[in-house]
This record gives C-alpha cells, sequence and structure tokens, in this order.
C-alpha cells in the first residue's frame, strides 16, 4: 500500500462522512433511517476498487467507534453500532469490497461503456444492496427481536431508493473511470 492508497481512503472516508451531512429520513415502522451514506458503499467499491474501498469504510467504522459524530444526523458512538442500524454500518466495509471486487471484475478498458454501466450498475446492486442487506437485515432482527423476515419485509421499503443510489453511483463511476481511471490501479 503506498501514499497513494492510503489519500484516497482518507479521501473516500470524508466523501462518506460528507454524505452523513444529509440529514437522515426516519420511518415509523423501521428503526433503520434512510440516509445517503450508504451510496458510499456502491461509489467507494466502483471508483477505487475493493481493497480500498474496503479500507474506507473499516476507518469510518473505527471513527464511529471511538464517537465522533460522523453519522448521518451526527450520530457516532458504540450505542449506534449497537444498535438497530449497526449491522448495516459495519457491513457497509463488506458491502463495499464485494462491489469493488465486482467491479474490478466486469469493468475493463477494452469493454465498451455500454457495459460499464452494467458492470458499475450491477456491482453496486449486488455489493450496495444485497451483501448490506444480508448483513444488515439478520443484525436488525436479531437486535430488535423483530422475526427475520418480518424484518427483510420492513427492509423492502428500502430498496427503490437504494436502486436510485446504485444508479447514481454508475453514472459517477463511469464518469471518473472515463476520465481518471482509479479502478484498475488496485492497491
Amino acid at each position: 500500500m503506498n501514499t497513494r492508497d492510503l489519500v484516497l481512503i482518507a479521501l473516500f472516508t470524508a466523501i462518506i462522512v460528507v454524505l452523513g451531512l444529509v440529514p437522515p429520513i426516519t420511518l415509523g415502522f423501521i428503526p433503520v433511517p434512510i440516509t445517503a451514506q450508504s451510496m458510499g458503499v456502491m461509489l467507494a467499491g466502483c471508483i477505487i476498487g475493493a481493497k480500498r474501498g474496503g479500507l474506507a469504510f473499516l476507518l469510518l467504522v473505527l471513527l464511529v467507534a471511538i464517537g465522533l459524530p460522523v453519522l448521518s444526523g451526527g450520530r457516532g458512538g458504540l450505542a449506534v453500532l449497537a444498535g438497530p442500524s449497526g449491522g448495516f454500518i459495519i457491513g457497509w466495509a463488506v458491502a463495499a469490497f464485494v462491489t469493488g471486487l465486482v467491479a474490478e471484475h466486469f469493468v475493463k478498458p477494452q469493454t465498451s461503456e455500454a457495459s460499464q454501466f452494467a458492470g458499475f450498475f450491477f456491482a453496486s446492486i449486488l455489493g450496495g444492496i444485497v451483501v448490506l442487506y444480508g448483513i444488515g437485515v439478520p443484525w436488525l432482527s436479531a437486535i430488535t427481536g423483530t422475526p427475520l423476515l418480518a424484518a427483510a419485509t420492513g427492509s423492502l421499503v428500502f430498496i427503490p431508493g437504494d436502486l436510485l443510489k446504485a444508479a447514481i453511483a454508475t453514472l459517477a463511476a463511469r464518469a471518473v473511470y472515463a476520465g481518471y481511471p482509479l479502478l484498475p490501479a488496485r492497491a
């Protein structure tokens, strides 16, 4: 890992923190808010790759754990990580890593622009939605005592917004990839 990698990790952690300035939207029937920070999973994985994207989120989780108010709504601390949304927050690092792995596999310089868009979108959905929900929903179920099926059903309300985030991340990742390809320069 070189200085460039460390700078990219810190930069994306800062971008994720900035996404946290967008106020969370709370829903009455599920204790996990809608935040813009989950789009950071898709952006980090698609733009800087698996290793650096995952490390950017591990750094964010460390900042949360020491109590810095870096999450949406100014939240931070171990209590947040132990709460209903803790599985999603901890799962961000794994989801960013998976998103990056998929993007690195499907998006290549020699593929067509349409294939690159499709690769970024698929990576965003697989890592940023499927993997993230696979970690966050069981955690939510365990912490709240809600049956797993009920927690999963309640989480379906987030899917349309997450698909929109995946589309935005795809556009941003493709634009960066076209102008300054960070993805192939793996850590």
